[in-house]
């Protein structure tokens, strides 16, 4: 693991007064608006002590349950809990976060110890209606995020300086023939992971604005057996150097809906700089277009599709610079690629390279600059 990053000072932003109403659509506030508006209750740091309901004393992770446990009991719309200060949390034990229950921390949340598995600072299970608008974290958690059978979960603006661990991991595991479903992520940032940044499992209606991911050990965003997704941006720097994780990887099955694969995993921007793989789908995923695509100086194959079906890259515009060579490949216990479109891509000290052939593969407004070209059409 790398260096403890620095705790962070200053406040981070909150939610207004609108974004209170437990409503499913309500849209989390910009980062500069932390801790207005109207809550239900709150955990504060005044020196060396954090105060919550019914409670006062050193540490973090007890005030901040007080004041969650506080709220109403059965509730059937959102309620609100605001955390004013930095602190440490240990990293082998978790905030169970219940349904209908928004937290918003208005500080930096340092996670510290030896981690216990499937543990996170913030953890939600089988629950509906989560919502977490603000949220900063350094140190080494097991899962910054973790979120397990869960419906409707929002996360705000994430910021996750870490040195250790696994960013934010959506997952369906605890009943893998419910999916999680309906969730959204506005913004995360996510550094020094030595795993994934971002990381979904058996979801089905994924919204994601941006992803920033540097020197994540593994993938910067990976999409397993997820469906119905919808990303702005994936912004990689440095993700999975030395390794064959990619920027922004599909796995799984991902995007397979029944036994076809119709569009549903819509990317709208691609950027890779070093590190790993630039784009990488394998073991049956698809269903994808990537609009635009900016990679370079990859360590590994700046794209490798790899037993996929119906996936559309550059469908706008893209450049692969340097780096390892474009490649469609295929496993014997896969079935080979299929429905595979590379256009409107401009090439430069690279290669194109399809082995074995695959089905329907199509080429098109492709302009290659000292870079060559060995594709079965």
């Amino acid at each position: 693991m790398g260096r403890r990053a620095a705790l962070l000072s200053g406040v981070v932003a909150l939610v207004t007064a609108a974004t209170l109403t437990g409503s499913a659509g309500a849209t989390p506030a910009a980062a500069q608006d932390c801790g207005g508006g109207s809550y239900q209750a709150e955990a504060v740091r005044n020196g060396n002590v954090w105060s919550g309901p019914g409670y006062s004393g050193s540490d973090m992770l007890s005030a901040v349950r007080a004041a969650v446990d506080s709220l109403p009991a059965g509730r059937t719309s959102k309620a609100r809990v605001v955390v004013r200060g930095s602190g440490e949390m240990p990293a082998n034990r978790s905030l169970d976060v219940p349904s209908y229950t928004v937290l918003d921390f208005c500080g930096t949340v340092d996670v510290a110890g030896s981690v216990g598995a499937n543990h996170a600072p913030i953890r939600t299970q089988n629950t509906t209606a989560v919502e977490i608008q603000n949220l900063t974290m350094t140190g080494a958690p097991y899962f910054g995020i973790f979120v397990r059978n869960a419906t409707d979960v929002r996360l705000g603006q994430i910021d996750l300086r870490l040195s250790g661990g696994l960013g934010i991991r959506i997952d369906n595991h605890a009943n893998r023939d419910v999916r999680t479903r309906d969730v959204r992520i506005d913004n995360v940032y996510v550094s020094g992971t030595d795993n994934h940044g971002v990381e979904t499992y058996g979801v089905d209606g994924l919204t994601i604005g941006t992803v920033t991911a540097r020197d994540t050990a593994y993938s910067g965003l990976l999409l397993n057996d997820t469906i119905n997704a919808t990303v702005q941006r994936v912004d990689g720097e440095g993700t999975g150097e030395g390794t064959g994780y990619a920027a922004f990887r599909m796995a799984n099955r991902n995007g397979r809906v029944g036994d076809s694969y119709p569009t549903n995993i819509r990317v709208g921007e691609v950027i890779a700089r070093g590190g790993g793989r630039g784009i990488f789908c394998v073991s049956e995923s698809g269903g994808a277009v990537i609009d635009r695509i900016t990679l370079s100086n990859t360590g590994n194959n700046a794209i490798l599709i790899e037993n996929c079906y119906n996936v559309n890259l550059a469908a706008q515009s893209g450049t692969v610079s340097g780096g390892g060579e474009i490649r469609l490949a295929a496993r014997s216990e896969f079935p080979n690629n299929r429905d595979i479109t590379l256009q409107n891509l401009t090439v430069t000290n690279s290669s194109i390279r399809e082995s074995p052939c695959g089905t329907n593969v199509v080429y098109r407004n492709l302009t290659l600059n000292n870079s060559s070209r060995d594709t079965c059409s």
